[in-house]
């Protein structure tokens, strides 16, 4: 039944090496501990990204920890990477593959455990990524989250380097053992950097292979409003849509369009979707969408870039991607 009401139409498109019959994916956050893997394309979405996942468990930052506004259709969260950690992950993981798995792409989205340090970050990241490389399509390195202390620091380009070079040695390395191919690895940015520091990011992100880079995670800006916007935490929805556009725009021209960028921030409908394509994404996440507009949004931005590729004359999406710099 959900798939009659809410399957979304085709918009075929090619990224990382992998197909997507639909370029709008599940962002990270929603299904932290990978639970719902079989189901999501249910709801339409082309793709997921399960997680973040920590190589310890934990059980995250103090209750409440999750606020709504909906003046501003925004989520205030300060999660702190609650999940079981990536030992029990793997149990769940393969719980579900044994009966049923996606036929979409799987993401899985990792972090850093609060009590590693900093300098043994490396570590953690390339712990958690070997533990569950076998259900992943594709790694997302999550950064830039605002919710663990000092997990920002890690976007610099030093600290950067240390994590992607050992994930790239467990990827080669698992890669090899499966007799096949590395899974692309991405790296996640905040949209509080400077552009300066984006670019600095994204030169990390290519001098070391990554696949691409996701734009963008939560902010702690706030717009003028309500009570809620005092809460502490990472921004996400409305709000989030101008600035995560930007970054789209900045990284696509810094690296001419040769690192793929998956959009997320602010999208809600067909024309925030088409935006961030513009700007030059590839691929496209949403969360807080789906709590403030219900579980039809896939179908209905699907349907809407269908129409506007359409209207725009382009044959494929790919050939969409980053419009308004040639235009």
């Amino acid at each position: 039944m959900l798939k009659l009401m809410y399957g979304s139409p085709s918009v075929p498109t090619d990224c990382f090496g992998i197909h997507f019959d639909n370029p709008v994916g599940l962002a990270a956050g929603m299904d932290k501990k990978g639970e719902n893997v079989p189901n999501w394309e249910s709801l339409g979405f082309g793709w997921m990204e399960i997680g973040g996942i920590t190589l310890h468990g934990q059980d995250g930052n103090p209750k409440p920890r999750m606020f709504r506004s909906t003046k501003h259709s925004a989520l205030i969260n300060r999660m702190g990477f609650n999940n079981p950690g990536s030992e029990q992950m793997v149990e769940n993981l393969a719980k579900q593959k044994s009966k049923k798995w996606a036929s979409i792409p799987v993401g899985v989205n990792l972090g850093k455990s609060k009590i590693t340090p900093n300098e043994e970050a490396e570590h953690d990241y390339a712990g958690t990524m070997e533990r569950l490389w076998e259900f992943a399509d594709l790694f997302v390195v999550n950064v830039s989250s605002p919710n663990t202390p000092n997990l920002r620091e890690l976007q610099a380009g030093s600290e950067l380097d240390r994590i992607l070079t050992a994930c790239n040695e467990v990827n080669t390395r698992m890669a090899q053992t499966a007799d096949g191919g590395p899974k692309p690895i991405l790296v996640k940015v905040s949209p509080d950097l400077s552009d300066e520091q984006l670019k600095t990011v994204a030169d990390s992100a290519i001098a070391q292979g990554c696949a691409g880079i996701v734009a963008t995670n939560t902010t702690t800006s706030r717009p003028a409003g309500d009570k809620i916007m005092s809460q502490t935490g990472g921004l996400s929805g409305k709000p989030l849509r101008k600035r995560s556009t930007e970054v789209i725009h900045l990284l696509y021209a810094h690296t001419d369009g040769k690192l793929p960028i998956v959009g997320v921030g602010g999208i809600s409908d067909s024309e925030s979707a088409w935006e961030k394509i513009a700007a030059g994404a590839s691929l496209l996440q949403f969360y807080s969408a789906l709590v403030f507009d219900g579980p039809s949004v896939s179908k209905a931005i699907n349907k809407g870039l269908n129409r506007k590729l359409k209207t725009h004359g382009y044959q494929s999406l790919s050939q969409a991607v980053g419009h308004a710099h040639r235009s």
